[in-house]
C-alpha cells in the first residue's frame, strides 16, 4: 500500500492498515500535540482506531511547537 505522508511517498506491505497504528509507527507512539489530517480531513483522536487507510491516502502529521 502507498500512502502519502506529508507529502512524502511512503510504502507499507500491509493492506490493512488503521490511522493510529500509523501515526504509533510514525511518531513512535508520541501523540501529545498531534493533529491528523487524511486527503485535507481532519481525523480527531478518538477515531483514529476507527479509521482505516486506503492505498493512495495522503496523511498530513502535523505537531504543535512552543515558540515565539
Amino acid at each position: 500500500m502507498e500512502l502519502i505522508i506529508n507529502h512524502k511517498s511512503t510504502f507499507f506491505e500491509v493492506s490493512n492498515l488503521s490511522l493510529e497504528a500509523l501515526v504509533m509507527q510514525h511518531c513512535q507512539g508520541k501523540t501529545s500535540g498531534l493533529a491528523v489530517a487524511v486527503n485535507q480531513k481532519v481525523v480527531p483522536k478518538n477515531l483514529w482506531s476507527q479509521t482505516m487507510l486506503q492505498n493512495k491516502d495522503s496523511i498530513l502529521l502535523i505537531t504543535a511547537t512552543q515558540g515565539g
